[in-house]
């Protein structure tokens, strides 16, 4: 009987011989290979080796460096473009887009012992995105509202902040960010309801475009007892009109 082949993980997937491969098509193909989406708004961190994030900078620093040279823009002569290629493939890899590249933070949950099932409101919470059709700054607030049931896990306070800025940090929409941040914190905290309302200013309209700097952007996502309970939603927005007035 022939012995059945090995299965190899997504990053035991790469080919051997890949010599002067960039680390971008290395990534690729084990995404291709584990059948992963990697959209803009994506993480794929899993699919990341230790030592490449060094490398994929290098490269989106190189690449950067041709988009200026295609800009006609002296990089050699001029002093203030010198660094430039570099500076932007750090923010874009390690900053402003990181929230593709890492782990998720970790988060510790407490048992909610005393058997909270009272409204929670955590914000404003600063976020900073980037619209993934032009990579504008989305920059904004956002409130989340919880409503807990015996079984349901707490997190810290902070805890609500670093989770928005690794599903924020990453090129999209908002509509999007939102919901993949209710989707998180669903999953963590298994409460009764969940609400999430965020306002943001758009750079790809105050910036370019139609040039508003007025516009904003204010969307939410209803979760549970917050889209069956009319009650419990108009408290929670009634809320938040509070604290903005």
């Amino acid at each position: 009987m022939t012995p059945a082949t090995p299965r190899l993980s997504s990053v035991d997937a790469a080919p051997t011989d890949d010599v002067g491969v960039p680390v971008s098509v290395k990534i690729r193909e084990r995404l291709i290979a584990a059948r992963q989406r990697f959209h803009a708004n994506d993480n794929i961190a899993a699919h990341i080796q230790p030592d490449e994030l060094p490398l994929l900078q290098k490269e989106v620093e190189s690449k950067l460096l041709e988009v200026l040279n295609s800009l006609v823009i002296d990089t050699v002569n001029d002093h203030n473009t010198q660094e430039t290629a570099r500076r932007v493939a750090k923010m874009y890899v390690r900053e402003v887009f990181n929230g593709r590249y890492v782990e998720q933070p970790a988060v510790t949950e407490f048992p909610n012992v005393e058997r909270l099932n009272e409204l929670m409101i955590v914000g404003p919470i600063t976020v900073r995105s980037a619209c993934s059709h032009h990579l504008c700054p989305i920059i904004g607030k956002l409130w989340v509202g919880v409503m807990p049931n015996e079984h349901s896990n707490l997190i810290g306070l902070s805890k609500y902040a670093r989770l928005a800025e690794w599903v924020m940090s990453r090129p999209q929409i908002q509509e999007e960010a939102v919901t993949h941040l209710a989707d998180l914190l669903q999953d963590r905290m298994s409460p009764d309801g969940l609400a999430i309302v965020m306002e943001a200013d758009h750079f790809c309209m105050a910036w370019r475009g139609v040039k508003d700097p007025e516009s904003k952007m204010i969307n939410s996502v209803m979760r549970g007892s917050f889209l069956k309970d009319p009650n419990l939603r108009r408290e929670f927005l009634a809320l938040l009109q509070r604290k903005s007035a």
